[in-house]
């Protein structure tokens, strides 16, 4: 394996602006597994690809126990067919949820913008019906 199939862990937090904790976390959740060189970890052109899957998959909100057994898929020798049909289903139920808390969003900033929009008026009125000092 040459130097370029691996990069250290100071190499992959800069690579993903990623800290050093945040790969002994998925390291310890068994999303990424480096090569152990005493203390130094190396991390292969998998564990990138795995990365950077961890990485799209929490920004979409997915458990990490999700992103874990998705990953898992990959190793299934199907062409990844099991993996992409899981990862669909998942997405789906991900995307729906993901529409609810924004319809839910939406509808509480309708309802504060109005709230605002009273709070002004109310105050411009008693600005107005205070007596002048």
């Amino acid at each position: 394996m040459s130097d370029d199939d691996v990069m250290t862990i100071r190499e992959m937090c800069d690579a993903f602006d990623v800290t050093p904790r945040t790969l002994r976390f998925y390291e310890s959740k068994e999303l990424l597994f480096p090569i152990r060189e005493g203390q130094k970890r190396l991390f292969t052109r998998r564990d990138r690809g795995r990365l950077k899957l961890i990485l799209r998959g929490k920004r979409f909100g997915f458990s990490l126990e999700d992103i874990r057994q998705l990953l898992d898929l990959y190793a299934m020798g199907d062409q990844q067919h099991t993996q992409l049909a899981k990862t669909l289903v998942v997405a789906h139920e991900r995307l729906a949820e993901m529409t609810r808390q924004h319809e839910e969003l939406g509808q509480a900033i309708a309802e504060l913008s109005d709230q605002i929009a009273w709070g002004e008026k109310e105050l411009a009125n008693a600005e107005k019906a205070a007596p002048a000092t």
